[in-house]
């Protein structure tokens, strides 16, 4: 159910409010272009700067809008294990289809604080869980032993892997194998992470190219290897261009150029410098999303 191009869909802003017609156009446009679900309140979504009221709501939009086409992956992941409960509790409340965890940040568990966070929150509410494991981001990494000795609960179905290493990704599908979906975290690694077994990604780029990310995952797991590889590098420039500074500035500006939103962000995020913006206008006009 959760295999794929799955988008972690930015969270539009207009005058310091979430701007909720642009999030349910984007939400349409998406599924009209082939993405196989819709993650709300991740990183690209800006969930650490949304109030607990914005960030329920996202969610609750976000069901409301997909309406069953495809599903929708909530972002409830928290450093405090019972605020992690509690934001997965509100998810399965309102629709969503599985809940999408990060690894808790700043305060730097053991593998053992690990498991039980995790284990906490698969016994507090019965709902899909996706682990997301993003080091560069929470200062932990969580090793495939951990992960695997987790997928001894039910509902704890899969993970997005966003070490950036291929072999810890190869270790997850060998130690877990079909108890457990493996999803890229990182755009460029979808294709390598996919020959080891990966079932697709939780992606950026499928933000502004989401009928191009979707397809590159379905020509590899329907084994056009070549089509794959050509989407690959095609894209390329692309996964490289949205992450000249940090996620979700770029994929903001590049939506914003498109015309499809506001490129406001929330402190401490800011707009791009001169200098890596004129990079990326480069990227969106080679790629002919945009003309000007």
């Amino acid at each position: 159910m959760f295999t794929g191009s799955l988008v972690a869909i930015v969270t539009p802003f207009r005058k310091g409010k979430v701007d909720e017609r642009a999030l349910a156009d984007l939400i349409e446009w998406q599924i009209a272009n082939g993405t196989n679900g819709i993650v709300p309140c991740g990183t690209t979504g800006e969930s650490a700067t949304l109030s607990h009221d914005e960030h329920n709501r996202v969610i609750e939009l976000t069901v409301e809008v997909v309406r069953r086409r495809v599903p929708v992956v909530a972002g409830t992941g928290s450093n405090s294990t019972d605020e992690a409960i509690a934001l997965t509790k509100h998810a399965k409340q309102a629709g969503a289809d599985a809940a999408l965890l990060i690894t808790p940040y700043y305060n730097k568990p053991t593998q053992e604080g690990l498991y039980r966070h995790y284990r906490a929150v698969a016994e507090a509410v019965d709902l899909p869980l996706v682990l997301y494991n993003i080091p560069g981001r929470t200062g932990v990494n969580m090793l495939p032993a951990t992960i695997a000795r987790l997928t001894t609960l039910p509902t704890i179905v899969g993970v997005k892997e966003g070490s950036g290493s291929v072999q810890q990704a190869s270790d997850l599908v060998l130690m877990c194998g079909n108890r457990l979906t493996v999803l890229a975290g990182d755009d460029a690694l979808t294709l390598p992470m996919m020959a080891v077994g990966g079932k697709g990604v939780i992606t950026v780029t499928a933000n502004i190219v989401p009928a191009e990310m979707a397809r590159l995952v379905a020509s590899f797991a329907e084994g056009k290897i070549e089509e794959a590889r050509r989407i690959h590098f095609k894209l390329s420039p692309l996964f490289a261009a949205l992450f000249f500074e940090t996620n979700p500035i770029p994929v903001k500006e590049a939506l914003s150029l498109m015309g499809k939103i506001d490129s406001e962000l929330r402190l401490p995020l800011c707009s791009m410098a001169q200098d890596t913006r004129e990079k990326l206008v480069q990227a969106l006009k080679d790629a002919s999303l945009i003309t000007r």
